[in-house]
């Protein structure tokens, strides 16, 4: 059947000329890249939005989400090293369950990356609202945005001019060459782990009891509250999912990564490790500090936790650092985007001409500069808590297949070498897959309602155009 036509794992690295990424990176630059992508907004800026949906409960919620998102990281990190082709869930799909999958997941993928980017951006733009407001305030510096240029019409603006501008200073890096981009994130990586450290230092002598009482006030499981919002441990795990992802777009580096076998296992499974670590120290450290009623509501709600505690220059510092170093995850998923659109270019399924790499850089500009016009459309009118929670339903189709894809090829081909081999893969894959699920069922119905009209205009898209232009569909491969 045409529509379940898969490309031959064998020659999935098999690119033609011009059209093929050039390898440049080693293991610090994946792990780099898996922390810079996971270690940001989530942390930074989604812990309020978590804290305010599960109270003190959110802790759980992180737990929850880390051991969903550990096992399909398990689970990457086989696929990626048996695949090292750029693409990611994608290119797994493609190969073992068949084209028409593979478009669903990519273009679940367009979803996740793509709002992602658009997330990162405003959150960005709330901590340079933010400085820009300190500095006029302690120097007298006229130099505070008017309220029309630093939000979008949600909050009262027009448009959300630092988080577009952000966006396409991140594609211009990625433009100039992929190798200076990652060690440019790697040390900006640093300065990040620095201002969440200081935040840690401080935050932990001031823990107390008291906040995290009434611990779980509104339960386990997703319930609608009086006033029509989603609360509960499992709503706000299925948004602060968001904060863990990331390792995935070490994935779509597959290609450009000079010994994939040994590094891309590496990667994924040293960053989310890493992270989650990192994650449950800084919660707790939040939720014991200040009552989450405080900081829930907040744009920067770290740099307001230091700030109730009397310590304006920590505050300053983690503001400082959240600035430059928040757009080291602007630039994992971007760069995971790009190469996303590129894969499903080079396939054929979008207009092959924006798979084009660049000679003298080694990178695809064209479908680059796309990601950034699209991306920075959406950052500039977008909300920060529907554009997570849509990008978390990409991600977790994505990571069901992914999951699924693990098992089918433990099935249908038991031989095949693999460099990692997920431990206890009929364990790993199945609360992967079963995880995810109950993760998508415990979002918004909104945003339940908007993944399904966006994979209904997908399916037209491929109907339409993608099956017949297809390289497999012309008897050719990428």
């Amino acid at each position: 059947m045409t529509w379940l036509r898969r490309k031959s794992i064998d020659r999935i690295t098999e690119h033609e000329e011009g059209r093929r990424l050039v390898p440049t990176l080693s293991w610090p630059h994946l792990v780099a890249l898996g922390i810079g992508a996971i270690v940001g907004t989530g942390i930074y800026t989604l812990i309020g939005v978590g804290a305010e949906k599960a109270g003190p409960a959110v802790l759980i919620s992180f737990v929850v989400a880390g051991v969903v998102c550990a096992c399909a990281a398990l689970a990457y990190a086989e696929l990626s090293t048996m695949m090292p082709a750029a693409g990611s869930a994608y290119t797994y799909s493609y190969g073992v369950l068949g084209e028409s999958i593979a478009w669903i997941v990519g273009w679940s993928l367009i979803l996740e990356y793509s709002l992602v980017v658009s997330t990162v951006a405003v959150g960005w733009s709330g901590y340079f609202v933010g400085f820009l407001e300190w500095v006029q305030q302690n120097f007298g510096w006229n130099v505070t945005l008017p309220a029309a240029l630093s939000a979008g019409p949600h909050a009262g603006g027009v448009i959300n001019l630092p988080a577009i501008v952000i966006t396409f200073a991140v594609a211009g890096l990625l433009i100039a060459g992929t190798r200076e981009s990652a060690t440019l994130n790697a040390i900006l990586v640093v300065f990040k782990l620095i201002a969440l450290a200081v935040f840690i230092a401080v935050a932990l002598p001031a823990f107390n009891p008291d906040n995290l009482q009434p611990f779980m006030p509104y339960g386990f499981p997703k319930s609608i509250g009086p006033d029509g919002v989603e609360r509960g441990v499992m709503a706000a795990a299925a948004i602060i999912f968001f904060a863990f992802y990331g390792f995935d777009a070490i994935s779509t580096a597959a290609e450009e990564t000079k010994n994939p076998g040994r590094d891309l296992s590496i990667g994924i499974i040293g960053s989310m490790v890493g992270c989650t670590l990192i994650y449950l120290v800084v919660a707790v450290a939040a939720v014991g500090a200040l009552s989450y009623t405080v900081f829930g509501q907040s744009a920067e709600p770290l740099a307001l936790i230091m700030r109730e505690l009397g310590h304006g220059t920590a505050a300053l510092v983690i503001g400082i650092v959240a600035i430059v170093a928040l757009p080291t995850v602007l630039l994992a998923f971007f760069y995971g985007q790009s190469r996303i659109f590129f894969v499903m270019s080079r396939d054929g399924l979008l207009p092959r001409g924006l798979s084009k790499v660049n000679a003298r850089t080694g990178t695809p500009v064209a479908i680059t500069v796309f990601t950034a016009v699209l991306v920075a459309a959406l950052a500039g009118v977008a909300r920060l808590d529907e554009i997570a929670a849509l990008a978390n339903a990409g991600t977790l189709a994505a990571f069901v297949a992914v999951g699924v894809c693990l098992l089918v090829l433990r099935t249908r081909e038991p031989n095949r070498p693999r460099v990692f081999r997920t431990p206890l893969a009929w364990v790993v894959g199945p609360v992967a897959i079963l995880g995810c699920l109950y993760l998508f069922w415990s979002l918004p119905h909104r945003t339940q309602l908007w993944f399904l009209i966006w994979n209904v205009v997908g399916i037209v898209v491929y109907l339409a155009y993608s099956r017949r232009n297809s390289m497999l569909a012309k008897g050719g491969d990428a």
